[in-house]
C-alpha cells in the first residue's frame, strides 16, 4: 500500500516516521526547512527514551509522487483551503483521503442524513471549495490522539502512545478502512474502527472546543486549566452547550464532563496544539474547533453563549498576535 502523509508538523512527523520505520512505503509531502531537514538527515522520531530516524522520501511538489492509495492529510485545519489543490495530483480513481484533523471537518454533512444532508459547513468550507477539491466520497473519517511536538525541522517528539479512529462518513463496514488500519498498526498506533465516525469527532472536540480556547487565551497548561476552579468552570459550560448540539444532531458522547476534564487533569504540563501554535506565531484553529460549534447551536436553534464569548475573545487574541 503506497501512502503520503500531507505534511509534516507534530502529528504528520509522528506518523510518517512511525510508518517508515515500520517498512510502510510511505513518502511525505512537506516544505520549508522541514523538507530540508528531512532530506539530508532523515525523519527523527523520539518517544520515551529512544531517538529513531527514518529513510523517508520527502517532496516539496506532490506531482513528483503520483497517485497514492491513501493520503494521510495532516495540515492544520485552518491550512487545508490552500493546500487543498496541490493534494489533487496524489488522487487516483481509488485514493482514500484520510484527514488527521482537530475539529469539524468539512466532509461533515455527506452522508449525514436529515436535517443537513450535503450541505457545507460555513466555518471551515464557505464556498464548498474543500468539497469540490477533496470529494467527500473518497473520505476515511479519521480521529487522532497523538500527542506530540516538533523541537526543530526534521525532529517530531511522541509524547504518548498514539490512537486513531477510522469510519466512513456513511458508517458502512466497506473494505477501503481495513488497510489504512493494517498500516497504522504496524506503526505502532492503537486503531478503533467504528461504524459512528461522527460520535468520536464530536468526542475529541469536547475537550478540544475548551482545552484549546482556554488555553489560547489564559497560556495555561492543560493541567492547570482543568483543576483551577475558575477556568474548569468555563471549561464545563462550554462543554455542557457543545453536548447539548451534539445531542441534537445524534452523537453519543461516552462519558460525562467531569470524567472527560479528570482525564484532561492527568495531562499535567502538556501544551495544547492551539497554545503551541500561539507561541509559533501560527494562525489559531478557531474555525474547525469553535466557530463550528456555534455555527450548528445557530442552525439548530441551540444557544451556545459561553462558547460565543470565548470566540469572540479569541478572535481578538488572533488579531492581536497577526498585528
Amino acid at each position: 500500500m503506497r501512502i503520503t502523509v500531507f505534511g509534516t508538523g507534530a502529528v504528520g512527523g509522528c506518523v510518517a516516521a512511525r510508518l517508515a520505520l515500520a517498512g510502510v512505503d510511505v513518502a511525505v509531502v512537506a516544505r520549508g526547512a522541514t523538507l530540508a531537514a528531512i532530506r539530508e538527515r532523515g525523519l527523527t522520531l523520539r518517544y520515551r527514551d529512544t531517538e529513531q530516524t527514518a529513510a523517508i522520501r520527502a517532496v516539496g511538489d506532490p506531482a513528483e509522487l503520483g497517485p497514492q492509495d491513501a493520503v494521510i492529510v495532516c495540515t492544520k485545519a485552518y491550512s487545508l483551503a490552500s493546500a487543498a489543490p496541490a493534494i489533487g495530483p496524489l488522487l487516483g480513481p481509488e485514493t482514500a483521503i484520510v484527514p488527521a484533523q482537530n475539529g469539524i471537518p468539512w466532509w461533515y454533512f455527506h452522508r449525514a442524513g436529515a436535517p443537513f444532508e450535503g450541505e457545507v459547513v460555513a466555518a471551515v468550507d464557505p464556498h464548498g471549495a474543500l468539497l469540490r477539491a477533496l470529494p467527500p466520497e473518497r473520505v476515511v473519517g479519521c480521529v487522532t490522539y497523538v500527542a506530540a511536538s516538533v523541537p526543530r525541522p526534521g525532529v517530531v517528539e511522541q509524547a504518548s502512545s498514539g490512537r486513531f479512529v477510522l469510519g466512513e462518513p456513511d458508517g458502512s463496514t466497506g473494505a477501503r478502512v481495513e488497510p489504512i488500519a493494517e498500516a497504522l498498526r504496524r506503526g505502532g498506533f492503537e486503531i478503533v474502527v467504528t461504524d459512528r465516525i461522527r460520535d468520536a469527532v464530536w468526542m475529541k472536540l469536547w475537550g478540544n472546543v475548551a482545552l484549546n480556547s482556554v488555553s489560547a487565551l489564559t497560556l495555561a497548561r492543560v493541567g492547570e486549566m482543568a483543576t483551577n476552579p475558575g477556568t474548569r468552570r468555563i471549561m464545563t459550560l462550554m462543554m455542557e452547550e457543545m453536548r447539548s448540539v451534539a445531542g441534537r444532531l445524534g452523537v453519543r458522547l461516552e462519558m460525562d464532563v467531569e470524567t472527560r476534564l479528570e482525564q484532561a487533569a492527568r495531562l499535567g504540563g502538556f501544551k495544547t496544539s492551539m497554545l503551541q501554535d500561539l507561541e509559533a506565531g501560527r494562525p489559531l484553529e478557531i474555525d474547525a474547533l469553535v466557530s463550528a460549534v456555534s455555527e450548528f447551536g445557530r442552525r439548530l436553534g441551540i444557544p451556545t453563549p459561553t462558547i460565543d464569548v470565548v470566540e469572540a475573545l479569541l478572535r481578538v487574541r488572533a488579531g492581536t498576535m497577526a498585528g
